[in-house]
């Protein structure tokens, strides 16, 4: 598998290529990505100079706390971007990737905060909150 990839919104009005490597697929299963998503949230992390994106007019960035905002399509509504403030990373929603992505989950995060629907039955580390290797929100 190469270390280009591309993807887009459901429209394709924000369309963007990762070039080199990616994080592993987190999941977050806190409040706030459970409800700008309706699950939970499924997105590695590119480096910003790793990561070439057009129709960027279009995407309307929510700061759903003073710790990071999160980044949308306007026209369609799609979820594409996490990005902690000041950070040289962005976390890209891992089904905005076309496919074959090469991506594989890593772990899930706020586990504590998890949907009472749903079971995870995966194998992957879980964490209560956030993970010691990953730096997503305060404590």
């Amino acid at each position: 598998m190469t270390d280009v990839r591309n993807g887009s919104c459901l429209c394709g009005a924000v369309q963007f290529i990762t070039r080199g490597p990616v994080r592993g697929v987190i999941y977050c299963h806190c409040s706030q990505c459970r409800k700008q998503t309706g699950h939970y949230f499924a997105a590695t992390n590119v480096k910003d100079a790793e990561m070439d994106a057009r129709g960027t007019d279009n995407v309307t960035w929510f700061a759903a706390s003073n710790f990071a905002r999160r980044g949308f399509c306007r026209t369609c509504g799609s979820v594409l971007f996490w990005k902690r403030n000041g950070s040289d990373t962005t976390s890209v929603l891992a089904g905005s990737f076309d496919t074959p992505t090469g991506l594989k989950g890593e772990e899930h995060l706020f586990v504590a905060d998890k949907g009472d629907y749903y079971e995870i039955e995966d194998g992957l580390p879980q964490f209560g909150r956030s993970s010691p290797s990953i730096e997503v929100a305060e404590d």
